[in-house]
């Protein structure tokens, strides 16, 4: 079944608005804190649901459909744990940085450990983001481009244009405010999704029916639950989503810069709070979706899913929802749906765009140049958000033409490889006063040896469908999940800096930049 023009309409009108709205706000962008920060004139439930949009992009749209469909929603733990650690650690993370720091979240890591810390952090922030905003942009284009019968390249094209002129254009206050518009839409496309799945579409079976075979065939479930790190199990995502946790929340650019553009301390913590709980529903929404999408099949069998003589599947669990999408919802409906996914990796991309620009600007250019005119500032983080629009593009031809496997796990997979103790950096930091910058080097060399060890010798997918490491060392090849490589990444920056430390002269930190300064400060000041 063919898109209608009307379809289309829905589709490209969504991504003009992009465009328009980066005009709307270019001619407030006259200095680099209204451009980076948005100036605090941005209220505190626009700034959450940005957030929200910022963490939902078209991963979570097609992706996680695919992975309950092939499996059930044990990654949907990681989200889980976000609420938890979120709950422990807001009223310290969001007061700390917005009285520390001018504009990048990695300031901090300097001011506690150092120059290297610095650039450590914010390096490894950059490789994450590249990796995941050229995922991003790879998946999106594919499901555009066959929505659509439309060229894939013409879709990348498209898109790097409209994302582009919002983020070059309209800095942060357009962002923020697309955001909002991108996040209604995609909770919208989900809320339909699932009527249609339901209600709605061409089976002779009811809600209870459906349900009850997803739930029945341990579709709706978040196991295994045995005590194993070799497979992708409860525990698994427990630890993981801890760690995915402290990251986004303290130590990730593009949610600790949203902090930075709320009015007041209270107005970001509300921001962070609400974010949150819209996400850990939308999360669990994508992942009903998906067992929901198994059941339908399972019940009324299309034979260009599953084979009706063997029962095998013929299309790979990704690519189930976007033939859903194309086949089964009505006019209009597959418009706003296709415009829910484009407009979910706006929103994922335009805030990376930015915040990686704020980087750029902050921690480099500003530092080679430290007698810069806001003017210069402001031109700077345009021609950077340009060049790394370019990367961008680049990653995703790349990943449009050598790329295979499921999506969401190269996703995770690199942002475990990535995130390069990234954590453990900022719990010695906060909560440790003994914890001096040369232990910290050694934590981080250790890290480093350990992330290059487990990533060449864990199996890989290979071009031609195989698995195979990079360096076989037999027994001694790293088996345990990806998910946990991150973790462990953590881990050994934390104890391995806190242990190296005695082995140095203590270089005191400033306790207002610890736990206990804060609390202190608390404590003399209750208001």
């Amino acid at each position: 079944m063919g898109l209608h023009w009307f379809d289309y309409f829905i589709v490209i009108a969504s991504i003009l608005l992009a465009i328009v709205m980066g005009f709307y706000f270019a001619h407030r962008q006259k200095d680099s804190s209204t451009y980076f920060k948005g100036s605090g004139r941005v209220p505190a439930w626009a700034v959450g649901i940005s957030i929200f949009a910022t963490l939902i992009s078209s991963v979570t749209f097609l992706a996680y459909p695919g992975a309950a469909y092939s499996s059930n929603w044990v990654l949907l733990v990681q989200g889980l744990m976000v609420p938890i650690v979120l709950l422990a650690l807001i009223g310290i993370i969001v007061p700390l940085y917005r009285s520390i720091i001018k504009l990048s979240t990695y300031e901090y890591f300097e001011r506690r450990f150092g120059a290297g810390a610095r650039y450590y952090s914010s390096i490894a922030f950059v490789l994450t983001h590249f990796t995941k905003m050229g995922s991003v942009f790879y998946l999106v284009s594919m499901a555009l481009a066959a929505f659509m019968d439309v060229n894939i390249y013409l879709i990348v094209a498209v898109l790097a244009v409209a994302i582009i002129i919002l983020t070059l254009l309209g800095g942060m206050e357009a962002i923020i405010w697309m955001d909002v518009v991108q996040g209604f839409l995609l909770i919208g496309g989900g809320l339909l999704c699932i009527t249609f799945l339901l209600f709605g579409v061409g089976t002779p079976y009811g809600p209870s029916e459906i349900v009850g075979t997803a739930w029945d065939a341990g579709k709706i479930d978040v196991g295994p639950y045995e005590w194993n790190f070799v497979e992708t199990t409860f525990w698994v995502m427990v630890f993981n989503g801890i760690f995915y946790a402290l990251q986004k929340y303290g130590t990730d650019q593009t949610i600790v810069q949203r902090y930075l553009t709320a009015k007041n301390d209270h107005e970001a913590k509300k921001a962070a709070f609400i974010g949150v709980s819209l996400s850990v529903p939308v999360w669990t929404m994508f992942m009903l979706v998906g067992s929901l999408l198994w059941a339908y099949y399972q019940l009324s069998p299309d034979p260009a899913v599953i084979d009706p003589e063997t029962g095998s599947q013929l299309l790979k669990a990704d690519a189930v929802f976007p033939h859903f999408i194309s086949t089964q919802l009505p006019l209009g409906i597959r418009g706003l749906i296709i415009a829910a996914i484009a407009a979910a990796a706006i929103s994922s991309l335009d805030s990376d765009l930015n915040c990686i620009s704020a980087i750029a600007v902050q921690d480099y250019i500003v530092k080679l140049h430290p007698s810069m005119t806001d003017r210069q500032k402001l031109n700077a983080g345009r021609w950077a958000v340009v060049i790394a629009s370019l990367g961008v593009i680049a990653i995703a031809i790349a990943y449009i033409q050598t790329h295979g496997g499921s999506v969401l796990e190269t996703i995770f997979a690199f942002y475990a490889i990535f995130s390069a103790g990234i954590v453990g950096i900022f719990l010695l930091g906060l909560f440790s006063r003994r914890a001096n910058k040369k232990g910290l080097y050694v934590g981080l060399i250790a890290c480093i040896l350990f992330t290059a060890y487990a990533t060449l010798t864990s199996p890989m997918k290979m071009p031609d469908g195989s698995k195979s490491a990079l360096i076989d060392l037999g027994t001694w090849n790293f088996t345990h999940s990806k998910y946990m490589l991150g973790v462990y990444s953590h881990l050994i920056v934390l104890v391995v800096g806190y242990l190296a430390s005695f082995l140095f002269p203590s270089d005191k930190a400033n306790d207002s930049l610890t736990i206990y300064g804060f609390i202190k400060e608390r404590k003399s000041n209750p208001s």
